[in-house]
């Protein structure tokens, strides 16, 4: 790990989903920052993207990313700014090196790191040999009984891998199938250089990474008393300050659209 900061540091999320606004990356460049996550990722997403590789067995992450990065990777780059996206879904090898190419046609030299080990659909029948039933959480029936094809399987990897992946000197970290809050855990462990025991300042950086995950609905876009909320723009995406210690503040760029408070986080 990268020795202890004394600053909090600064993670602000672009993507709440597949499909989120593109111009979002850009817009969070627009002030201070040391970390650009995205989280692309739902249980139905799997599906999208699974039927994208059944295509084209070259796909299977989301597309957009590469959009955004195309528009911010030179600033990012010239900002130290790391980025950190799930975004390579069930390709992430494959994700990297799209990213490896859109940067060399745009003059830029990267390091690029991808994570893997979330696709376990090729085990299934090797846990089903060993007794697992892997069954319905709602129903209780078996996986073996549901007579439906199993298209994709894939487990929730941590934050240790991006630490890792940061603390190797990547400046993008391409993630497959992880925990939401992982693309804050991961970040905020690497920055302050923390233990895998360090239980306190984990669970803290858990919190915000819940928060801010699901981009705007933490800045007034899924809040229900809309008449408190005067400013009415687009809401600005958000932003986790974490500091040593694991407490949190969440925040948004002045000037953006939305309201951040109590209530709305």
């Amino acid at each position: 790990m990268v020795t202890q900061r004394q600053r909090p540091v600064r993670i602000g999320n672009c993507s709440g989903f597949y499909g989120d606004r593109v111009a979002a990356a850009r817009e969070m460049l627009d002030g201070p920052l040391d970390v650009l996550t995205g989280d692309y990722l739902a249980e139905l997403t799997m599906l999208i993207l699974w039927k994208a590789r059944r295509k084209n067995p070259e796909l299977g992450y989301a597309t957009t990313f590469l959009r955004q990065m195309e528009d911010v990777l030179g600033t990012c780059l010239d900002r130290g700014v790391r980025v950190v996206v799930n975004a390579g879904g069930l390709n992430p090898a494959g994700l990297a090196r799209q990213l490896q190419q859109l940067a060399q046609r745009l003059g830029l030299a990267p390091r690029i790191g991808y994570l893997s080990g979330d696709d376990v659909v090729d085990r299934l029948p090797e846990w089903q040999q060993a007794g697992a039933e892997l069954a319905n959480m709602d129903t209780g029936l078996p996986l073996a009984k549901a007579g439906l094809p199993v298209v994709t399987a894939n487990a929730y990897l941590g934050g240790w891998g991006i630490a890792a992946a940061l603390d190797a000197d990547c400046d993008v970290v391409i993630c497959p199938r992880v925990t939401d809050a992982s693309l804050v855990v991961g970040p905020a462990a690497w920055w302050h250089g923390w233990q895998r025991d360090d239980w306190d300042q984990l669970a803290g950086a858990v919190a915000a990474g819940h928060v801010i995950e699901c981009g705007p609905q933490a800045t007034g876009g899924n809040y229900s008393f809309l008449e408190e909320i005067t400013d009415r723009r687009y809401p600005g995406f958000p932003i986790a300050e974490i500091a040593a210690d694991g407490s949190s503040v969440i925040t948004k760029h002045d000037g953006t659209g939305g309201l951040v408070d109590r209530k709305r986080v």
